[in-house]
């Protein structure tokens, strides 16, 4: 289990930083034998790009909304986000294949949804929070003086004219 950093903390990312949130939506949960194949998928994918370190996952977290199960994932390029989503190789392809053949049979039962966003900017705190979010998928650094608020930090990740200082905790 991850140790609670004491401090305030924040990310430090260069690159193209990609944020996708993906998602089901259990419309009957009396069905297991509608949902519980795409639910089941989901772990597997995320095993397999992340012990593939040229995948492009940077990081993820698991998430249980209103309607079900999400995943808050980070990527390096939307490229490679694209790249797995449609390699009949990999565990997507066939899942989302899966899919679609049982949502076919039972149309409403469950749905899916995914959100990409390219990251132009961002700005982030954890103050006294174990390592999580976007700090765990890309550096965890402590907050430097000059940086304090969040429109500070924010500025500072347009202007990239200075950068957090490294922290001893980050990895």
């Amino acid at each position: 289990m991850s140790q609670v950093v004491t401090g305030r903390m924040t990310h430090h990312y260069d690159g193209e930083l990609v944020v996708f949130h993906i998602g089901m939506q259990i419309n009957r949960w009396w069905r297991p034998d509608l949902w519980l194949p795409a639910f089941v998928a989901m772990p597997r994918m995320l095993r397999e790009l992340s012990t593939d370190p040229d995948s492009g996952l940077l990081g993820y977290q698991l998430l249980l909304g209103s309607g079900g199960p999400y995943v808050v994932q980070f990527w390096s390029s939307v490229e490679k986000l694209y790249a797995y989503a449609s390699n009949p190789n990999q565990e997507h392809r066939p899942a989302w294949t899966a899919f679609n053949r049982a949502a076919r049979k039972a149309p409403g039962a469950v749905g899916v949804w995914h959100e990409t966003f390219l990251v132009d900017t961002a700005e982030s705190v954890y103050v006294s929070t174990k390592r999580m979010g976007l700090a765990a998928a890309t550096q965890h650094v402590e907050v430097p003086r000059r940086l304090d608020r969040a429109q500070a930090r924010f500025t500072d990740g347009r202007t990239e004219a200075t950068k957090p200082l490294a922290s001893p905790h980050a990895p």
